[in-house]
């Protein structure tokens, strides 16, 4: 009987092993197609001691630079977005992040403040998939998970794609085990330019306000952070499309006032921020490349160092180290990808775009 037990317990433990095996190869690695999708991964290998933690979308993780923020100004960041990140996403990310560290900042980018129910579930991968199993993981997959989707194949995500094996690649093999590192603390680096040749206009919308849902979710943000005793500023980030309306901005000013927070439309103070859209995007003014960023990050540091105190911590030897070697590894990717463009003249180590998926 003892014998049985034994042997039915080693089946068991060598079957859950296979079964991971399976699961780390045929889930997408989006190592070199739409690496968007490793950025929420990358967070849990992080020394956690950030001062300000950034939530959103594209428009926090393209536009901000958190070594730009450490040279300048010693602010230590790190930023948590991902694409098209919902605004449930961001306060469920959040949450999590708040069980590792306590900022003394939270920056969130009010974008998404548009979309008031689930989108599309290619997003939610890019987003849910990279999170930790916990209370916060299940909560945003809840919240996200569009009609036709189950909450078990988020929690074992072999189920959704058992099918692959037709579609594995080079990089299925290669990365089964261990990952490279591809953002700079949540900022995914693109030094590569495509001007704006349209600034479009707007086009009318049934209506202007944003969703109770929507809502619902940046209350519980404010209160995540007035209970944590963080300071929490609302942004929109500057990018010419998707188009920002004049009525959501009112509504965003409205509930800052209302709620005693600090809300900065950066798009206002693009041309004295120096953002030049003929130089500083990538793809036509939805993202801001590496000298945009730079640009942007150099901005709005000094309001994070002298109208929010957030300290310097250049003077900590333990964080100077920490950081010397996350700069070596920015200027390093920046040297590569500058390489890559003289000689392709694109950039070889991006493939299939998040833009793909019809943002």
């Amino acid at each position: 009987m003892k014998k049985k037990i034994l042997i039915n317990g080693a089946v068991f433990c060598v079957a859950i092993i296979i079964l991971g095996f399976l699961q780390r190869l045929l889930m997408p690695k989006y190592m070199y197609a739409i690496p968007e999708g490793n950025l929420i991964e990358e967070y849990y290998d992080e020394v956690k001691n950030h001062e300000v933690i950034f939530i959103g979308d594209c428009e926090v993780f393209s536009n901000i630079s958190p070594v730009t923020l450490w040279e300048n100004y010693g602010i230590t960041s790190y930023i948590r977005g991902s694409a098209q990140q919902l605004i449930w996403q961001s306060y469920y990310l959040l949450e999590e992040t708040l069980k590792y560290e306590k900022p003394d900042v939270v920056v969130y980018n009010v974008l998404a403040m548009k979309y008031n129910e689930p989108q599309k579930e290619a997003y939610n991968r890019l987003t849910l998939d990279g999170m930790k199993l916990s209370k916060s993981k299940i909560g945003a997959i809840k919240a996200s998970m569009m009609e036709e989707e189950d909450l078990i194949t988020y929690l074992f995500p072999l189920l959704r794609y058992h099918s692959r094996w037709s579609e594995l690649i080079a990089e299925d093999f290669q990365y089964i085990l261990k990952k490279d590192t591809l953002s700079h603390n949540g900022y995914l680096m693109r030094v590569d330019t495509k001007p704006v040749n349209v600034i479009p206009k707007g086009k009318k919308l049934p209506s202007y306000q944003f969703g109770s849902n929507s809502y619902n979710y940046l209350d519980k943000i404010t209160k995540l952070c007035k209970e944590n005793d963080i300071k929490l500023i609302l942004i929109k980030s500057p990018s010419v499309y998707p188009y920002w309306y004049e009525e959501w901005d009112e509504q965003i000013v409205t509930y800052a006032k209302e709620n005693d927070l600090t809300y900065i439309n950066f798009l206002d103070v693009a041309d004295e921020i120096g953002i030049d859209y003929q130089a500083d995007t990538f793809d036509g003014g939805l993202h801001l490349n590496l000298s945009g960023a730079e640009k942007f990050s150099r901005y709005f540091g000094k309001i994070l160092s002298e109208t929010y105190g957030v300290p310097d911590q250049r003077t900590n030897p333990e964080t100077k180290k920490i950081w010397d070697e996350k700069v070596k590894f920015y200027y390093d990717m920046k040297a590569d990808q500058e390489r890559e463009m003289a000689e392709y003249g694109y950039l070889k180590s991006y493939g299939a775009q998040a833009q793909q998926l019809e943002e």
